[in-house]
């Protein structure tokens, strides 16, 4: 990481230097992974049936929760993302491919430090298209956090 200084207007109009930035300086590459490694480290593959389903464990740290210390959605949405491409593998496409729709219900808050199972069933893989089904459950209560769903476009060879 490197420190630089960053100049601000005031509403004056006068510029101000002082104000301190971190700006991350990664590998080659590393960057555009950032995000997904930031979100899921952690992530703990519990189950994985071939052909149909993955199960995972994730103890939500701090760093994902907002002010009142609630899983924020955004980081949800990840997990429902990125677990929801995964089980495409155990559903035995030989990609994950590019999302065409997700859509999450949010039925109920995780908070920092509490222990979370995200659920990733196959629905069905055509010759194109697949589509899988995530849910996010409280591990203690089995209580849902999230309900998502992912439909993806699986023809990697395609020019689209």
């Amino acid at each position: 990481m490197a420190e630089q200084q960053e100049a601000h207007r005031s509403k004056d109009g006068e510029v101000e230097v002082g104000a301190m930035t971190t700006e991350w300086q990664l590998e080659p590459g590393v960057g555009s992974k950032l995000f997904d490694v930031f979100t899921v480290a952690g992530l703990r593959v519990d189950a994985i049936e071939l052909g149909r389903a993955m199960v995972c464990s994730f103890t939500v740290p701090p760093r994902l929760t907002d002010a009142s210390k609630r899983m924020h959605g955004g980081a949800l949405a990840s997990l429902v993302d990125l677990v929801g491409s995964a089980v495409f593998f155990a559903g035995g496409s030989p990609a994950t491919g590019v999302s065409l729709e997700i859509t999450i219900s949010y039925l109920n808050a995780a908070r920092a430090n509490e222990e979370i199972e995200i659920d990733a069933r196959v629905l069905g893989i055509g010759a194109t298209t697949g589509c899988v089904t995530v849910e996010v459950r409280k591990k203690a209560t089995g209580e849902v956090v999230a309900h998502g769903r992912h439909t993806k476009y699986l023809a990697v060879s395609s020019k689209l």
